[in-house]
């Protein structure tokens, strides 16, 4: 076949597929439990491999070492929704919790992070094609280009290392509102996403996960 349509080919098929991630995003009508305290049943772990260094689950606490890097995702897709982890270190590093993921899984893939790290929850990053209005632009050193935007938090309600956190993502259309023990600390609006999975990300910080609740706006 001629490389020109192995090229069609790949595009139609690469088309194909995220729009069918994109018909499949399911808008919550009830109040649910994500983690249901026994396994992982409902989630993806990347890298797949990982899965049995990096995540374990003992007396109903989800515990994640903080690495190799990667994240523990939802296996279906959402929008229009509010969704709340109950989470503390066990050592302090970075975490966060990533909306609106988009195929492929990669690290990072075209999505939104609410920022999880000791002393930072609540500042925004966009990878890798995920826009907002406004936000910082975050270039590569060596290139120059852009690859991604961060909107700094407004306000700081994380309690200290080791205390339970409730950190709360509310994702109604094209803005995303961070709020941490139930205080509003960040707004994005603008953003290009309003649909997609939804991570814990494993990036050097170890911590424990009490709760993963998806309810309706």
């Amino acid at each position: 076949m001629p490389l020109h349509r192995l090229t069609l080919t790949a595009a139609l098929l690469a088309s194909a597929f995220v729009n069918a991630f994109a018909a499949d995003a399911i808008t919550p009508s009830a109040k649910t439990e994500l983690f249901n305290g026994k396994d992982t049943v409902g989630w993806v772990v990347h890298p797949a491999e990982t899965s049995k260094d990096t995540w374990s689950i003992k007396d109903g606490i989800l515990a994640c070492t903080g690495k190799p890097s990667g994240f523990l995702r939802t296996e279906k897709s959402y929008k229009q929704y509010r969704f709340t982890v109950e989470w503390r270190f066990t050592k302090t590093g970075n975490t966060g919790v990533v909306v609106h993921m988009t195929p492929p899984d990669a690290v990072w893939p075209k999505s939104i992070e609410c920022q999880g790290m000791h002393k930072n929850q609540g500042d925004f990053y966009f990878w890798n094609g995920a826009t907002l209005t406004g936000g910082t632009e975050l270039k590569d050193k060596k290139s120059g280009k852009i690859r991604g935007y961060r909107l700094g938090k407004q306000s700081d309600a994380e309690k200290p290392a080791g205390e339970w956190n409730t950190f709360t993502t509310v994702c109604d259309g094209n803005t995303v509102t961070i709020l941490v023990n139930g205080k509003e600390v960040n707004k994005a609006t603008g953003t290009n996403l309003s649909e997609g999975f939804i991570g814990l990300q494993v990036e050097g910080g170890a911590f424990e996960v009490k709760r993963c609740t998806l309810e309706p706006l």
